[in-house]
């Protein structure tokens, strides 16, 4: 692949090693770190296209890294973890990881991930800055002139509203709960706040959806939160 760099964060050599020798393999330039505060350090002094992350790590650990990642940064994270149960998936999901991939893991389907992940970046996502005009299949945001339309026709939306669909619409596919939705929104604490984003979700869907009910675009996570239909 095109000249990427992948970060490898993990507190074990061998598996940072053995990650390093199969993406090197498919013309991937590695760098590496044995744990979250070591990784926020290579962040701010080096370009990366994707995350390999550990979660249980000395320090900082992989949940933790991820949520302070995704403060700043957009950059694929995909979660490494000999943990299997579903609760420790979805955390890593909800604090912003694009996938999750358990230990022992076969280093092909690790790889193929990686390369499905950095295209999905680079090509269709937001690297090299904001994308301007973002479509999915027929929902468009124009994030200069601030306008969404639906097959064309303008949708009148607060700037609540606008808000949350853009947080949505440029991160497609990604879930994010109730919570996260009313911090990126508001701009404070979601304590409590499930109430008010389901309020102004229904809305949006009431104008974004042909039938809100079976809804296309803005779809509902049970037991996670919302997310924006690739």
């Amino acid at each position: 692949m095109n000249n990427y760099f992948v970060l490898v964060v993990d507190d074990e050599k061998e598996i940072r090693d053995a990650i390093e020798i199969y993406l090197k393999n498919e013309g991937i330039t590695v760098l590496k770190a044995k744990d979250g505060i070591e990784a926020l350090e290579i962040l701010n002094e080096h370009t990366v296209h994707l995350i390999i992350l550990d979660v249980m790590m000395p320090r900082l650990d992989g949940i933790s890294a991820t949520f302070k990642i995704r403060e700043k940064q957009n950059i694929p994270i995909i979660i490494l973890s000999a943990k299997t149960e579903d609760t420790d998936k979805i955390l890593g999901l909800q604090v912003g990881a694009d996938d999750y991939v358990t230990k022992p893991f076969n280093p092909m389907e690790l790889v193929a991930r990686v390369k499905s992940q950095l295209r999905r970046y680079v090509t269709l996502g937001t690297y090299g800055g904001i994308k301007k005009v973002i479509d999915l299949n027929g929902l468009t945001l124009d994030q200069e002139a601030k306008e969404v339309t639906v097959h064309g026709e303008p949708v009148k939306l607060t700037p609540i509203e606008y808000k949350i669909v853009e947080l949505l619409m440029t991160n497609a596919g990604r879930v994010f709960s109730i919570d996260e939705i009313y911090e990126r929104v508001w701009k404070e604490p979601g304590y409590n706040a499930e109430n008010t984003v389901a309020v102004h979700i229904r809305k949006i869907r009431e104008k974004i959806e042909i039938d809100p009910k079976n809804p296309r675009f803005l779809k509902v996570v049970w037991g996670i939160g919302y997310k924006m239909e690739k």
